[in-house]
């Protein structure tokens, strides 16, 4: 008795195995996944976040490239026509 327990046990290990390694198993495991969109598992794997990440950082190198050409364009108008401009950050008092 304690035979045929024993290769019932081989036969169902051997039909289990059969089943998810077997021909076709890729194909199966394969249809269920393609049929799900991707999980958004953290803030890193979104692409709107990461986007605005990207125009956030865009933005603010733009607008610190602007004040340095400004403070550029204010040195160079200084050095052209001396040091009698007044400064556009204090305007001069009445």
């Amino acid at each position: 008795m304690g035979r045929v327990f024993l290769f019932l046990l081989v036969l169902l290990a051997v039909w289990l195995l059969w089943r998810a390694f077997g021909p076709g198993s890729q194909q199966r495991f394969q249809s269920a996944e393609a049929n799900q969109p991707p999980a958004i598992k953290g803030p890193d794997d979104d692409e709107e976040f990461l986007w605005n990440i990207e125009k956030t950082r865009f933005k603010e190198r733009r607008a610190r490239e602007e004040a340095e050409r400004r403070a550029r364009e204010e040195e160079e108008l200084r050095k052209k026509f001396g040091e009698d401009l007044p400064d556009s950050d204090n305007p001069p008092e009445s």
